[in-house]
């Protein structure tokens, strides 16, 4: 890039006016003002390599704090003889979502229905155990690892849950419309928090006295029935901007409801609302953080558990710096790939 395009982006993008020069200005005086403090903390002067608080130079981080809690940050209490099962699960379901960038569009169907049908079933078995594995209570799940697990069972869940919802607020039975009606709004219009202490605390007082759920999949369910309200208002946005030829096209070929939904209708609406749905399975990512609140440690509980030991104490910048960074960095993934999506399904010619 030449002299003369560097000035002609700067004067389009951040001086195209005075009250925008202003902003721009003001803006680089602060980044001035505080990159280079941040960088002398965060790096320059910070300790990388140690095994104890000791090894930390003072001004700096510590960033010995993160390398040390590092295992239980990811996995939680998890038995450290037993890790490989997680290890397994987590390389299971990467390969397969993988696959699919490299097979044929006919076998993705199935790839699909494996991650949705039957990866779930072998995930639940290598981590919890069964057939000859041995079994590891839920109560011991945390770090990283357990955020992962209740965002995939969230979207598996809350997506169809949502598609089906969206589609009856349609229906031309209003028993069947105004339950969905009913049943979105009232979940639209409860804290998630209220949500997770019914799940975990107040669910299992409804229950007979030698009946019980596991509070996990009990807040599981609770965080996937919440997202599928929120994913029910986008899928139906979509329908929404369908024209009604669609519509009247896919019967007058003599389509059934069924088949006309999911051939003709739902495809187009999906592919308009990704920017939305990005939207919510992000949100769906950083809310599981409230899990903390009824007991539950993902990551950042972790996080807080091992600030709050009393060796470690002070170090709760460089643990929710760690933090930030890693939900910035899968968020970021998952945004840039539904930009991909979107190029990829968009309909528009230029």
């Amino acid at each position: 890039m030449n002299k003369e395009n560097i000035k002609s982006w700067l004067k389009i993008n951040l001086f195209s006016n005075w009250y925008n020069s202003i902003i721009s200005l003001f803006v680089l005086i602060v980044i001035l003002l505080i990159i280079p403090s941040f960088l002398d903390w965060a790096i320059f002067k910070a300790t990388f390599i140690g095994k104890t608080k000791a090894d930390c130079k003072t001004g700096g981080a510590c960033w010995v704090f993160i390398s040390v809690w590092f295992e239980k940050f990811i996995y939680g209490f998890y038995p450290d003889k037993e890790l490989w099962r997680v290890n397994l699960a987590f390389i299971i379901l990467i390969l397969s979502v993988l696959s699919a960038f490299f097979v044929k569009p006919k076998i993705k169907p199935y790839i699909l229905f494996f991650l949705v049908f039957i990866f779930p079933i072998i995930g639940f078995i290598l981590i919890h155990g069964g057939f000859g594995l041995e079994n590891v209570e839920t109560r011991v799940w945390g770090g990283l690892s357990l955020t992962f697990m209740l965002t995939f069972f969230g979207i598996i869940f809350a997506f169809p849950l949502g598609v089906l919802l969206a589609l009856g607020k349609r229906s031309e039975l209003p028993v069947i419309k105004y339950f969905c009606i009913a049943f979105v709004e009232f979940w639209r219009g409860i804290p998630l928090i209220t949500v997770l202490f019914a799940a975990a605390i107040m669910f299992p007082l409804l229950l007979p006295a030698n009946f019980n759920v596991d509070k996990l999949l009990r807040v599981a369910i609770g965080l996937g029935i919440f997202e599928s309200a929120y994913v029910a208002e986008v899928i139906r946005g979509g329908l929404q901007s369908l024209p009604k030829g669609q519509y009247e096209a896919a019967k007058s070929l003599g389509m059934s409801y069924w088949k006309m939904n999911f051939l003709i209708i739902l495809p187009q609406a999906i592919k308009t609302v990704i920017p939305g749905l990005t939207n919510t399975f992000i949100a769906l990512f950083k809310d599981t953080p409230l899990i903390i609140l009824v007991g539950l440690l993902e990551l950042l509980g972790m996080v807080n558990l091992a600030k709050s030991n009393s060796y470690w104490l002070g170090m709760a910048v460089e643990g929710y710096i760690f933090v930030g960074l890693i939900f910035w960095f899968f968020s970021y993934l998952l945004s840039r790939y539904t930009q991909s999506l979107e190029k990829k399904f968009s309909t528009e010619r230029h």
